[in-house]
């Protein structure tokens, strides 16, 4: 961490609460993109020129802007397929034209399930009389990085950039709570599909989500101030299901990930330290 704020922009006199200050910004920004109510001024941004990097989300307007952050925070209103528009794009290195392994493709077929619930989906070859059903292609291209505004987030398919490959993003519970889960991404995707409107193209993300810790008293174990909450989570993976599949539009951030060690005299337990870092999106 003391790296990455060694990164900010300070005036090298007082860094301490010029650091507080950026903190209490982003915590402003986060707060106007997850409230319910209309925030005001958004459309002032659009006098303003971007460069260099930053211009990558000049095709959006501020009100497009700002509807993918809600999209992106509130996963229980906002229903996203993952073929719509969004501020960025999939990167090298890439794999096309591949053959969706069958494990692959059945949990793809759930996705297409639970995210259109008024229409039939089914594999390539299968037996099934009814016309109205929708053939899940088993073709695919493969990406090692995506970038969504001017930030990049990697994935364990590129070995160079797997250190940004750990992501969080929102579930709904069962009992109806949101909640953020900590992952890695194994790489990105895009999947073409027929629906009976015309050929839409899919951009997803594969990931293996963390489990949880088996004690729920140790979960939130630190709480600095409430702008950073470290979270100990197990090591291990959740086994393979439909929730490994997830629109790039609702990746909600990056964390660092760290080994973390509780001991006592009867044993010890090695845990994984999720620090979650503020979102880098410009608007």
């Amino acid at each position: 961490m003391n790296g990455i704020l060694g990164t900010l922009p300070n005036s090298n006199r007082k860094i301490e609460p010029e650091l507080m200050r950026r903190l209490l910004s982003d915590k402003k920004i986060s707060y106007s993109t997850n409230s319910e109510s209309s925030v005001k001024g958004v459309e002032l941004l659009d006098n303003q020129q971007l460069v260099g990097s930053l211009s990558a989300t000049d095709q959006f307007s501020a009100d497009e802007m700002h509807r993918f952050l809600i999209n992106t925070y509130n996963v229980q209103k906002s229903v996203i397929t993952g073929s719509e528009q969004f501020p960025g794009e999939l990167l090298y290195p890439q794999k096309k034209n591949l053959t969706i392994p069958a494990e692959m493709l059945n949990i793809l077929v759930e996705y297409y399930k639970a995210t259109y619930e008024t229409m039939n989906f089914r594999k390539p070859f299968t037996a099934d009389l009814d016309d109205s059903t929708i053939i899940v292609r088993n073709r695919t291209n493969q990406y090692g990085r995506c970038r969504i505004g001017s930030e990049i987030f990697g994935s364990a398919m590129s070995s160079r950039h797997i250190r940004s490959s750990f992501v969080l993003a929102q579930f709904v519970n069962q009992d109806g709570s949101i909640d953020l889960y900590p992952g890695q991404v194994q790489y990105y995707f895009t999947h073409l599909l027929q629906l009976l409107n015309g050929t839409a193209e899919h951009k997803l993300a594969y990931i293996r989500w963390y489990q949880a810790a088996s004690s729920a008293t140790v979960r939130f174990y630190f709480n600095i101030a409430e702008t950073c909450n470290v979270e100990l989570w197990g090591t291990d993976f959740y086994p393979i299901k439909r929730e490994c599949i997830i629109p790039v539009h609702n990746i909600y951030g990056r964390f660092v990930p760290f080994k973390y060690r509780i001991s006592n005299r009867q044993n010890s337990r090695e845990y994984l330290a999720v620090i979650p870092l503020n979102r880098k999106y410009n608007i």
